[in-house]
């Protein structure tokens, strides 16, 4: 599962925006936030919406208020980690 449509509301872009940002069709663009979507594809979504990757999965819970810090918790014993984007 994925929280694609929840950063979409939280961001205020609609799946049309997304869709024309990403250059697809909003059918199209639908059909990858409901599960069909590949890791290219996650990474593009990702991009367009300003956040890194992991953000598409992790829970309203496991995701920082302070977007820099980048931090989960573990949802089985609570230790927080800091997560790093690799660069190319």
């Amino acid at each position: 599962m994925n929280r694609i449509k929840e950063l979409l509301k939280e961001k205020g872009v609609t799946i049309n925006e997304l869709s024309d940002k990403l250059g697809i069709s909003r059918v199209t663009l639908s059909s990858q936030i409901n599960g069909t979507a590949n890791i290219i594809s996650y990474e593009k979504i990702a991009k367009a919406l300003n956040v890194p990757m992991w953000q598409l999965f992790a829970s309203p819970e496991e995701v920082s208020t302070d977007s820099d810090n980048n931090v989960l918790t573990c949802p089985k014993c609570g230790t927080k980690l800091k997560v790093t984007e690799l660069k190319d």
